[in-house]
C-alpha cells in the first residue's frame, strides 16, 4: 500500500552546467538551494537585495540591475535608529547612513555585473501579498511597494493581494528588461513552500494560487522554466514531519529531498558526475581527524589534494583553490 504520491519533475530542455553563471533571488528557500549550488562549486550570486518575498519587489530588484541603478541617500529612510532602504532586506540597515548606502551599492554593483553575463536567473516567489506605503502616492511604478516592512507599524501600509494578471505583467516586463542587456538569459521560477500563515491559512492558499497561476503562464515562453519545489513539499511529502518546529519552514530533510529532485531535472548529466566528485572532496574536508599529526592523516590529505588537483586540471573553470589549500 502506498501512503504518499511521489512524483518526478519533468526534465528541462536546457540544463545548468558548471560553466554557467547563476543569479538567485527570492525567499529564504532561495538561499537554501543557493547554498547547495555553491557547495557544488557553481558560480552563484544570491539575493543581492537580501531576502524578498513578493513578485513586485523581486521584479523591481532585477530591473534595477539591468538599468545599472545606483542608490542615493535620498532613497533611504530613518526609523528605529537605523537607516534603511524600502527596496532591501533589513540586513542592509545600519546606524550610519553612509555605511548603509555603501553596503547597498557594493551589492548592487555585483548584481549589475552579474546580470549582463547570467545564464540562469532563478526566482523563488514567496507571497502574492504586497504592503504599500501610505505616504508614497506614486504607485505607477510600484514605488509604494515595500520589499521589507522594517518593523514599521502596519498602520503605515495598505495590504493587498496581487491578481495573477498583475503578476504576469510585472514579471514579463522584468524579463523583457533583462533581455535588453542579456538576450540569452534563461529564467527558472519556483514557488516557495514556506507557508505565510501570518497572512492567514485561507489567505496563504489564495496567495500561492495566484503565484502558481501566474508563473505557469510565463513558463510557456522560450527560455522560461518552472520547477515544482512547492508541489514537492506540499503534495509529495505532504507531512508535518518535513517541517521545522514552527510548522512553516521546510526542514533539512525536506530541502534535501527537493534538491535530489532538482539535480536530475535541472542540471546536465556530465555536470552531475563532477558534482559527485566534489561531494567526495567536501566529505573529506568535513572529516574529523583522530590524530591530525599522524602519518595516516598526512596520507589522507595528500590523496585528497591529488583528487582536487586532478579535478582542477580537468575542469579549470571550477574554482577549487580553497579545497586545494586545505589539503596542502
Amino acid at each position: 500500500m502506498n501512503f504518499r504520491s511521489e512524483f518526478t519533475p519533468k526534465l528541462f530542455s536546457q540544463k545548468i552546467k558548471h560553466t554557467d553563471k547563476l543569479l538567485l533571488l527570492g525567499s529564504c528557500f532561495t538561499e537554501q538551494i543557493g547554498k547547495k549550488l555553491m557547495a557544488h562549486k557553481f558560480e552563484v550570486l544570491e539575493n543581492p537585495n537580501g531576502i524578498l518575498f513578493n513578485p513586485i519587489s523581486i521584479a523591481k530588484a532585477v530591473m534595477s540591475y539591468a538599468h545599472k541603478k545606483i542608490y542615493t541617500e535620498a532613497e533611504l529612510f530613518y526609523y528605529n535608529e537605523l537607516w534603511a532602504s524600502r527596496e532591501h532586506h533589513t540586513q542592509f540597515s545600519n546606524i550610519e547612513k553612509e555605511e548603509a548606502l555603501k553596503n547597498i551599492n557594493e551589492s548592487q554593483q555585483k548584481a549589475i555585473n552579474n546580470i549582463i553575463a547570467a545564464d540562469w536567473i532563478l526566482l523563488t516567489l514567496g507571497s502574492a501579498f504586497v504592503y504599500e506605503w501610505k505616504n508614497i502616492l506614486d504607485n505607477d511604478n510600484y514605488k509604494n511597494v515595500a520589499a521589507n516592512c522594517h518593523k514599521v507599524p502596519t498602520d503605515k501600509f495598505n495590504r493587498r493581494l496581487l491578481e495573477p494578471n498583475e503578476i504576469v505583467a510585472i514579471l514579463k516586463k522584468m524579463e523583457a528588461t533583462v533581455r535588453t542587456v542579456n538576450v540569452n538569459a534563461k529564467f527558472i521560477y519556483t514557488i516557495s513552500p514556506v507557508r505565510h500563515l501570518r497572512e492567514g491559512f485561507i489567505e496563504n492558499n489564495r496567495s500561492k494560487a495566484a503565484l502558481i497561476q501566474a508563473v505557469h503562464s510565463l513558463a510557456d515562453d522560450t527560455n522560461v522554466f518552472y520547477f515544482p519545489a512547492y508541489e514537492l513539499i506540499i503534495d509529495d511529502l505532504r507531512d508535518y514531519r518535513f517541517f521545522a518546529e514552527d510548522l512553516v519552514h521546510p526542514n533539512y530533510a525536506a530541502t534535501n529531498y527537493v534538491w535530489e529532485k532538482f539535480v536530475p531535472a535541472v542540471i546536465d548529466e556530465p555536470t552531475q558526475v563532477i558534482m559527485k566528485e566534489i561531494n567526495e572532496i567536501n566529505a573529506a574536508i568535513n572529516h574529523k581527524a583522530f590524530n591530525p599529526k599522524s602519518e595516516a592523516h598526512k596520507k589522507f590529505k595528500n590523496i585528497n589534494w591529488q583528487k582536487v588537483d586532478k579535478l582542477k586540471t580537468k575542469h579549470p573553470y571550477i574554482n577549487l583553490d580553497e579545497e586545494a589549500a586545505y589539503f596542502l
